[in-house]
């Protein structure tokens, strides 16, 4: 993404915090995956939505009306030794040439230059409670600055959550993010169509998985998320992640993954039987959650509030479960007393953008807040029906079914940015008639 963005971020918050306020905002910890081997680093997406800047050990202090520099960054500094085994770090110069830092300093310095930064300012912003050994150090910085009463220089004496000012941004995207979400969901679908035509019976689910992974990784991503590849009963476990289990002739396989692009996600799911045919009670139970999403999706536009697409999915879905006597008795009842929790248990969307389950508020003073354009959420409703759930006939048993697109909401409606991924009955079967990638 291009610095100009991240210069215009920080701009627009300086903005909002206003005279005599500090914001505070650091990068992610690493993070030990077994002994002395790390988890792959990914900075913190507040600190990166503010800043680009991908290093560990990094804090971000933006300062409104600083003569000396509004946005401060405290960073590593370059060490030959250290980046010959760890990779190059951009140091001070880096952080003020490549990354608009207006003032740079060594991130071992921090407890001493930072209590300075706090002086005669009267609030404090930060993401207060996401970091428990953060937060002490805060207070310890703010303690030391207290210490200084007698010599009339004022310490903060209010503490305000960021989230409210930065999550809010964070939640209309610019046409820069959109592009990079498009590309993201572009990806994502390329690695979808090639899962469907490597799927046949007797692999197993890794296998599968290896082709989303691959087709990320040549695109230079990671995945967004750990991805959900399940087949038959599988299927019907919501967060489902072992994918390690002997696909079945007969089965379905249902495939939740994203890639992430420049720390921006993307969030796909498309259901497809194993053997590139659906049945005739598979295909029943696909119709209905594809009629379901497309409903919902055309319910995304200005001035629909965010339930209105989930509202109108459980609908839907109700419809199709009492059509083919899943459920009994009347739609009005069945949706008021949300019977068709048994089979649709989860909600249809969420907010996306650089975390997979973005930012943002829901509702406004009690009330669903207003879709606005810019704003992009996921919509997937789906139907499970396990082994042996009362009242479902042994021919659904171990449909699992969920479809999920990325969903931008334009000036006059919406746009579908994973529209590349398949997913009508036909498609699908289209793309698993062809021969197998090797």
């Amino acid at each position: 993404m291009n610095q100009r963005e991240f210069k215009q971020r920080q701009k627009k918050l300086l903005q909002q915090l206003g005279k005599n306020s500090v914001a505070i905002v650091p990068t992610a910890a690493e993070k030990i995956r077994n002994r002395d081997a790390e988890f792959p680093f990914r900075a913190d997406s507040d600190f990166y939505y503010l800043t680009g800047f991908k290093e560990p050990e990094a804090v971000a202090v933006f300062i409104p009306g600083r003569k000396a520099g509004e946005y401060v960054l405290f960073c590593r500094e370059r060490d030959p030794l250290m980046e010959t085994w760890n990779g190059r770090r951009a140091g001070l110069a880096g952080a003020l040439q490549l990354y608009n830092a207006q003032e740079a300093y060594p991130i071992d310095q921090i407890e001493e230059i930072l209590p300075q930064l706090l002086e005669n300012r009267e609030r404090v912003y930060c993401a207060i409670g996401n970091d428990e050994h953060f937060d002490k150090r805060l207070m310890g910085w703010v303690n030391k600055v207290r210490q200084k009463a007698r010599t009339g220089i004022l310490a903060p004496q209010e503490f305000l959550s960021l989230d409210s000012v930065l999550h809010e941004m964070r939640l209309r995207k610019s046409k820069a993010e959109i592009a990079l979400m498009r590309k993201a969901a572009d990806i994502s679908s390329a690695a979808h169509i090639k899962a469907m035509q490597a799927c046949r019976p007797s692999i197993s689910e890794y296998v599968v998985e290896a082709e989303l992974v691959h087709t990320f990784t040549k695109y230079g991503c990671p995945a967004a998320y750990t991805s959900i590849v399940g087949g038959g009963a599988n299927a019907c476990i919501l967060h489902y992640t072992e994918n390690d289990a002997p696909l079945q002739d007969g089965d379905l396989l249902l495939i939740d993954a994203g890639a992430e692009l420049d720390c921006y996600a993307s969030d796909i799911t498309r259901t497809f039987p194993v053997n590139g045919t659906f049945s005739q009670a598979q295909k029943i139970i696909y119709e209905i959650v594809l009629r379901a999403q497309l409903a919902a999706i055309k319910a995304v536009k200005p001035g629909n509030h965010w339930n209105q697409p989930h509202e109108v999915a459980v609908k839907e879905l109700t419809k199709g479960l009492l059509e083919n006597k899943l459920l009994r008795g009347d739609l009005k009842t069945n949706i008021k007393n949300e019977n068709y929790r048994k089979y649709y248990m989860h909600r249809t969307g969420h907010w996306l953008g650089l975390d997979v389950h973005d930012v943002g508020d829901y509702k406004i003073n009690g009330k669903w807040r207003k879709l606005e354009p810019g704003m992009v959420l996921t919509i997937e409703p789906g139907l499970y029906i396990a082994a042996e759930t009362p009242g479902a006939s042994k021919k659904w048993w171990n449909i699992g079914i969920r479809i999920e697109d990325d969903v931008l909401v334009t000036e006059d409606g919406c746009d579908v940015l994973s529209k590349k991924a398949p997913k009508t009955v036909a498609e699908i079967e289209a793309i698993m008639a062809k021969p197998h990638a090797a």
